[in-house]
């Protein structure tokens, strides 16, 4: 049997790409299909269930001789204040949660091929039944374009200096030893871009580097941190990141949500042996089917054991063999807006290894807009070098619409890899 150390698990072999982007499109296309499923009046466990039968069918479609394969993330569906993933149980008293018309909800999910996942969230508005989308105005489009624009300013400012830089020899040299942005100073412009709207940044909401079975490395961009948290280095070229960017349409700071069950656990990467029969038979389960990626308690409901799993996840809760991931909402009970992203750094820039779709902008309009100068400039930059034939050309077109707030750019939504 060939040794795992021998086995090269970056970006620079082809097949961690492969296995990157295969994921990512089955990401993509259940969070498609799930968005589609978010109309008032459905309930939120239905569409949980059903987005993860659809994350199930389409794993099973690809990498047939795989067994390291299958959720990089649940399906989970966070109404409007509600600022982390939420997905209730089918025999809790929130099964009976519906969505509302008009509402922001946060749809997350992700699958992976061989511990290499791709995970992405987006923000939607609950339509009625059988409605068409009209053209979002007032707050609701506010939020939603402020955090678009915030997102695709810390998607440019994810890119390490230079990397794109065109010119001579020495003017590329030079590009190349500016310092990346300091957390603060990210922090900093997205808050700009958060006021344009009225608006404010979610408290410590955090990027985080990627690796095989893993989706909290040892890097982290913390944006607006709360007191006593900070991030942990810059991106560089060969990693991947899940870029998360969160807006609220109140102050931005968060509270935890006591009174709702805590459904969203993952296996950490401590070792200790539980005592009791059953919690080793549940982390078992848990291990076997998810790895090291996070998973709900429904899932294991579902699994067709009966609620003596309970006890495995509280013992192993305790014993830090799980994590358990609190529910979190906006302190204000004010909406909130989600982006997650997961992309690859290479040589060319910025590869989507998965990403909500491009935003219709002809669908939202807004009295505010953007005007900083720093800001526009950063926006009409490109995610990754043209390479061949361009699909678009208008490179000043991003921030030009953007200070108009009425549409904006789709460059820049793909890149090519290398």
């Amino acid at each position: 049997m060939t040794d795992e150390k021998e086995i090269d698990y970056s970006l620079a072999n082809p097949d961690t790409l492969t296995k990157y982007k295969v994921a990512a499109g089955i990401s993509e296309k259940v969070l498609a299909a799930v968005s589609k499923l978010c109309v008032a009046g459905e309930k939120i466990v239905t569409i949980c269930q059903k987005g993860d039968k659809l994350i199930e069918d389409e794993v099973a479609k690809v990498y047939r001789t795989t067994k390291l394969k299958g959720f990089s993330h649940p399906t989970t569906v966070s109404p409007a204040s509600y600022v982390t993933p939420y997905t209730p149980l089918a025999t809790d008293s929130e099964a009976n949660v519906e969505l509302q018309a008009g509402e922001p909800v946060k749809i997350q999910l992700g699958a992976q091929i061989d511990g290499f996942g791709s995970i992405v969230c987006d923000t939607i508005l609950v339509q009625p039944k059988d409605q068409e989308q009209e053209v979002i105005t007032g707050r609701s489009a506010d939020l939603i374009l402020a955090t678009y624009y915030a997102n695709e300013l810390l998607l440019r400012l994810m890119i390490p200096p230079g990397l794109l830089a065109t010119g001579s020899d020495e003017e590329k040299a030079k590009a190349a030893a500016v310092k990346p942005p300091t957390q603060s100073k990210i922090t900093s412009l997205l808050d700009k871009v958060a006021k344009s709207y009225d608006c404010s940044l979610v408290e410590s909401t955090t990027s985080w580097l990627f690796d095989r079975n893993e989706i909290e490395g040892k890097k982290k961009i913390v944006i607006a941190p709360a007191e006593g948290t900070k991030g942990e280095g810059s991106p560089e070229v060969g990693e991947v990141w899940g870029v998360e960017m969160g807006l609220s349409l109140g102050s931005g700071k968060v509270k935890v949500l006591p009174e709702l069950r805590s459904t969203l656990h993952r296996r950490t990467t401590n070792t200790y042996i539980l005592k009791s029969q059953t919690a080793r038979k549940t982390l078992s389960t848990i291990q076997n089917k998810f790895g090291h990626f996070p998973f709900s308690l429904r899932q294991l409901e579902e699994e067709g054991s009966d609620t003596k799993y309970k006890v495995g996840v509280y013992e192993g809760a305790r014993q830090n063999v799980l994590r358990q991931y609190e529910l979190v909402g906006d302190k204000d009970g004010a909406p909130v807006a989600r982006l997650l992203t997961t992309i690859a750094i290479t040589k060319n820039g910025i590869t989507k290894l998965g990403a909500p779709p491009v935003l219709d902008l002809s669908k939202f309009q807004s009295d505010k807009k953007l005007t900083d100068e720093e800001i526009l400039k950063i926006l009409e930059q490109p995610l990754s070098k043209n390479k061949g034939k361009s699909k678009n050309k208008k490179k000043k077109k991003p921030a030009k619409k953007a200070a108009g707030a009425k549409d904006g750019d789709e460059d820049g939504e793909d890149s090519e890899d290398e």
